[in-house]
């Protein structure tokens, strides 16, 4: 039986997914040259934060860092700074570098490489967080109780140095002895407190197994990137940034919301079937997000569970609205309202609301640059996070047509994450390979079994596998 994962060989042509989906790394001249120019516009009306000892958290490879932030646990709770890179001030309204970020969108990642939003001379250089270089940025300052809930937020220009560049796995690592960062001691204490809040407003995170194309020295491997504490800790960061954001826009009746309906009741309904069928114990009085949560990540029964968990997040949208509040500002996955605004290297809309946040808090106008454009957001948006979903999509399903190519015929333990229909076929996951595929011959839910590998066609970019015995 095969165990031991395969090293893909280095010949898979990423670029011809590029192609496909109209993925350019070149900019207009014009563009390109506003970058290389650019200027802070707002220079002369920053507060001076550079005393701040602020610190990023991103992959070990990322340039583009838009967050850097500073945690400190006070006698009342928390205060949190944040400083988010300040891509309005460096961007002209109204010039070709604006144009052509809004026919981008945001950033696309493929394994050898992302499609910028921006040109790399500003995204990765001017106007990234960089450790020890000075930058303009956009500064939150939110005060929080105990309970580490909001009672106070700010939003201001000013000026930061970050002190260090840190990530995921060291910041674990550090956290493990003992030894973190002055700057983010606190990030345990409020990562675990932010949710348990997340409980209690009903949130939603599913917990499939992640594909990722990842670099070797001689070729490609398809792996499942393992989520430290670490990562839900920085993620809280920028969820109760949002959440903050969304309140000021909706106390002002003007901006733009990340929304998605609450979840589906037949799809809770169904998802109570299965886990009565798997004889997984939900108790009535338990949410689904608090049951979800609570699976034990290494058994069969949680990745059925996970792989059918989607159905209860359907509909994601934006909503804009300028004088009247939305119909809908809930965000089912989070429990609350929520708007992007932490990462506008990478999304266009986060550079706009940013500016509705700015004006809101210091009780000034909104620009009217960025009022008109608040509208024309959500198609761009919703567009190109479909694009972006395809294009990731077809980088892990090409990935694993190479690394099977060569094993057509050959047996693999695997666990089935969804039964066959009279539609489809069944769904399996391949541990060993990090393969998810669909199999033939009505495999059993939830159950490990053997399955063979009958079609591979990088080509095509399918994978396919049949069921014919259960495993001995």
């Amino acid at each position: 039986m095969v165990t031991a994962p395969f090293v893909v060989a280095p010949a898979i042509d990423f670029a011809a997914v590029r192609s496909e989906f109209g993925l350019d790394d070149g900019y207009p001249a014009d563009a390109l040259a506003e970058a290389r120019a650019c200027t802070d516009r707002f220079g002369g009306d920053r507060e001076d934060r550079t005393d701040l000892a602020l610190v990023t958290i991103d992959p070990p490879d990322s340039m583009d860092l838009d967050q850097a932030l500073h945690l400190e646990r006070t006698a009342g709770g928390f205060v949190l700074h944040y400083a988010i890179a300040d891509v309005y001030a460096v961007v002209e309204p109204g010039g070709a570098l604006e144009a052509e970020t809004h026919r981008r969108g945001q950033t696309f990642y493929l394994p050898d490489g992302s499609v910028p939003l921006h040109p790399r001379e500003l995204s990765e250089g001017t106007a990234s967080l960089l450790p020890e270089a000075i930058r303009p940025v956009v500064l939150w300052r939110i005060e929080m109780d105990e309970r580490a809930e909001p009672v106070a937020v700010t939003v201001r220009r000013a000026l930061i140095r970050s002190v260090a560049r840190l990530d995921y796995a060291g910041v674990q690592r550090d956290t493990e002895a003992g030894t973190l960062h002055p700057s983010i001691a606190a990030l345990p204490e409020f990562g675990r407190l932010r949710a348990v809040a997340a409980l209690g407003r009903g949130a939603i995170e599913l917990r499939l197994p992640e594909q990722d194309v990842t670099p070797l020295e001689d070729g490609w491997t398809l792996t499942v990137q393992p989520r430290t504490d670490a990562d839900d800790w920085n993620s809280q960061v920028s969820l109760l940034t949002g959440m903050c954001a969304a309140q000021l826009m909706l106390d002002a009746k003007v901006g733009l919301l990340r929304t998605l309906p609450p979840a589906d009741e037949d799809a809770v309904a169904a998802l109570r079937r299965t886990a009565t069928a798997l004889g997984v114990p939900w108790p009535d009085d338990v949410q689904v997000g608090a049951f979800l949560a609570g699976l034990d990540a290494n058994t069969p029964s949680t990745l059925v569970l996970m792989s059918e968990a989607p159905t209860l997040l359907r509909g994601a949208s934006y909503a804009t609205f300028d004088g009247e509040l939305p119909g809908s500002s809930l965000h089912g996955a989070i429990g609350a309202p929520y708007a992007h605004v932490t990462a506008p290297l990478r999304r266009l809309s986060d550079r706009y609301t940013t500016e509705v946040c700015l004006a809101v808090s210091a009780g000034a106008a909104i620009p009217s640059h960025v009022r008109n454009t608040l509208p024309v957001l959500p198609k761009i948006m919703s567009s190109t996070d479909s694009l972006s979903g395809k294009v990731g999509r077809a980088c892990i399903d090409l990935t694993e047509a190479v690394v099977l190519s060569s094993r057509v015929g050959q047996e693999f333990d695997a666990t089935v994450i969804k039964e066959a229909t009279d539609r489809r076929d069944a769904e399996v996951f391949v541990a060993a390979e990090t393969v998810i595929a669909p199999c033939a011959g009505k495999p059993p839910e939830g159950e490990r079994v053997t399955v063979r590998l009958t079609g591979a066609d990088p080509a095509a970019r399918k994978v396919h596998f049949t069921y014919e015995f259960a495993r001995a």
